[in-house]
C-alpha cells in the first residue's frame, strides 16, 4: 500500500491564478508623508516658484548648487534610509526640500533622488502640490525616455522640450512675457508622450490651475545635458549672479560620465 504522506502529490487541478485567489492580500503600503522643519509649521509655504528635480542632469546641478537651505524631506515609506550620508548627497536614496531666498521671494527646491513607482505617483504628486506647499510656478525638470519619444534618438544629440499647463500657456497668449517659464523652448513633439510622476506632477498642477511647465532634457547623462539646463535655469528662471552651479570644482561631469559608460557596458 502506497504511503500517502511521503507519495509525490498529483498535479494540482487548480491554476496558478485559482490558487493565488486563497491567498491573503498583500497590506496596504503606508502613504508617503512630508516632514517640514519651518517654524510657523501650521502655516503652508508659499513659494513664488516650486523647482522639482527628476532627472540626473538636474538632480546632480541643483546639488551642487549655492545658497539653499534644507527645510525638509519627502518620505516614501518602501524606499530605505540603509546606506545614505549623513549629509546630503546625490548617491542617497531620498527627497530632500530646499528653500531659497531670491530678491525676497521665497523659491522650493524639490530633489527626488529615488524612483517612484506609477502606482504611486499620483500620491507624491498631490503631497508636494496640495494643503502645505501652494506654489504660484511649478517647474518640473525630468529627462527623455526614448520609448515615449515619437522619433529617433542619437546619444551625440543634446535638446529639450517643454510641455505647459493651460494657464502658464494663456499668460504666454496674453503677453505677459516677464513671468513666462523656458521661453525660446519648443514643446514636445506630438504624438510623443510623458508618462510617470512627471505626469502626474503637470496634470495635478492643470487641475489646480496652476502656471506649471515640465521640461524633458536627452541624454539622460552627460556633461553637454548639464550645460544646456544650467543655461536655461540661468535665462528663464535663477537670474540672479549669486545663485552660482558650482560644478566645476567636484568633477560633476566625470560622475555623470562615468555613470553614462556604465550603461554602455550593460
Amino acid at each position: 500500500m502506497e504511503d500517502v504522506l511521503t507519495e509525490i502529490p498529483p498535479p494540482s487541478r487548480f491554476f496558478q491564478d485559482d490558487l493565488n485567489s486563497f491567498a491573503l492580500p498583500s497590506p496596504p503600503l503606508p502613504s508617503p508623508f512630508l516632514l517640514l522643519s519651518n517654524s510657523k509649521a501650521n502655516e503652508p509655504l508659499r513659494p513664488s516658484l516650486l523647482v522639482i528635480a527628476i532627472s540626473s542632469p538636474s538632480l546632480h546641478l541643483f546639488h551642487h548648487l549655492s545658497a539653499k537651505t534644507l527645510i525638509g524631506s519627502l518620505i516614501l515609506p518602501e524606499v530605505p534610509f540603509s546606506g545614505n550620508h549623513i549629509q546630503p548627497s546625490v548617491d542617497d536614496k531620498s527627497c530632500n526640500i530646499y528653500s531659497i531666498d531670491q530678491d525676497n521671494e521665497l523659491i522650493i527646491l524639490v530633489s527626488i533622488q529615488f524612483s517612484v513607482p506609477a502606482e504611486r505617483s499620483n500620491l507624491v504628486a498631490k503631497l508636494l502640490l496640495d494643503n502645505k506647499i501652494i506654489p504660484e510656478r511649478v517647474l518640473i525638470l525630468d529627462s527623455l525616455q526614448s520609448q515615449n519619444f515619437r522619433g529617433k534618438l542619437s546619444p551625440d544629440e543634446t535638446f529639450a522640450f517643454k510641455l505647459e499647463t493651460s494657464s502658464e500657456r494663456k499668460s504666454r497668449d496674453e503677453g505677459n512675457s516677464g513671468s513666462l517659464m523656458l521661453k525660446g523652448l519648443d514643446y514636445y513633439p506630438s504624438g510623443s508622450v510623458v508618462d510617470g510622476l512627471a505626469a502626474a506632477l503637470l496634470g495635478r498642477c492643470q487641475m489646480k490651475n496652476i502656471k506649471g511647465a515640465l521640461c524633458v532634457s536627452w541624454p539622460e547623462y552627460g556633461s553637454e545635458v548639464i550645460s544646456l539646463l544650467k543655461s536655461l535655469l540661468h535665462q528663464n528662471v535663477l537670474l540672479q549672479p549669486t545663485l552660482e552651479f558650482c560644478t566645476e570644482s567636484n568633477n560633476g561631469d566625470e560622475y555623470l560620465n562615468r555613470i553614462k559608460d556604465l550603461d554602455l557596458y550593460t
